[in-house]
């Protein structure tokens, strides 16, 4: 091997080795090797709105992999009414569901418009507060994002 092709294939050697390492690096943010965590909110009933907060947390558990982030979409208000079990996003719901991303229905909401874990869609979650649950996830670390 003569010296330009020694320094080529250091070179090709010392670039794979960094490729080799950017999965691993992935699953940590930048700020100091913490899992990446990130939570949306839905608050409007618009399916629309509701493609761009799913197709959000697909891009972001592509990106990452998604066994390096934790996804969380929390609805409440007028969103509530995309998680019952007759809604227009329910295939995609139940998609992100199988993908890992944590799917919260607030219990408050849920109240004010009568509806009962009955209604919603299975596998959903349920969290008291949906306001609360994006104060806290915060408090966490969580990367807040509303679409």
């Amino acid at each position: 091997m003569n010296r330009l092709s020694r320094r080529h294939f250091g070179l090709y050697a010392t670039l794979a080795a960094a490729a080799a390492a950017l999965p691993a690096a992935a699953q940590s943010s930048a700020a100091g090797g913490k899992r990446n965590k990130v939570i949306f909110q839905v608050s409007d009933g618009d399916p629309a709105k509701w493609g761009l907060a799913l197709n959000n947390a697909h891009n972001v558990q592509s990106a990452l992999g998604a066994d390096a982030v934790d996804v969380e979409i929390v609805a409440y208000g007028p969103g509530i009414g995309m998680l019952q079990a007759d809604s227009p996003v329910a295939p995609r719901i139940k998609a992100a569901l199988a993908s890992g991303t944590k799917i919260v229905a607030c219990e408050n909401t849920m109240k004010g418009h009568k509806l009962a874990p009955s209604d919603m869609l299975p596998d959903i979650g349920y969290v008291p507060s949906g306001v609360v649950e994006l104060m806290q996830r915060e408090q966490q670390g969580y990367a807040y994002i509303r679409p």
